[in-house]
């Protein structure tokens, strides 16, 4: 068997290329990015939700973030609830096509997911979640 680094960060490396392909593939037909579905994602998941809060959520910078939100604004697939507090602070909700559009992203992730985790107990799969997030703590406690 190769080594522990390799055999890690060639399947994370692997995991994340799928997942970077599914979302462009999937969005494609919505003419969406990879950021903007975590946007929608979240905002249908969680009813409303500010640009802050998304890029704690989605782990996407703040640059990033706020050009999502400029162009689902822009497309009225999202509103701001205040056009005089900062933006960043706002409130930010579905539209109705933005809803709509949300919910059929929804169950798309909800699909893949299960997919991607058959075969997997729920037992399997909190160990693997418990390990993951255990591993990220460990790095993020080295590059902090």
């Amino acid at each position: 068997m190769l080594d522990r680094f390799h055999t890690f960060t060639v399947l994370i490396t692997k995991i994340n290329y799928q997942i970077r392909k599914l979302k462009t593939e999937e969005m494609e037909k919505f003419n969406l990015k990879g950021t903007h579905v975590s946007c929608l994602y979240y905002l249908f998941k969680m009813n409303t939700l500010t640009a802050a809060e998304l890029c704690d959520i989605c782990h996407e910078d703040k640059a990033a973030i706020s050009r999502s939100i400029e162009y689902l604004e822009k497309e009225d697939y999202l509103c701001c609830e205040s056009k005089t507090q900062k933006r960043y602070k706002s409130l930010l909700h579905l539209t109705q096509k933005g809803n709509e559009i949300a919910k059929a992203i929804a169950s798309k992730v909800d699909a893949i997911v299960e997919k991607a985790s058959a075969g997997l107990s729920e037992q399997d799969r909190e160990v693997m979640y418990r390990a993951l997030n255990s591993i990220c703590q460990n790095l993020e406690s080295i590059t902090q």
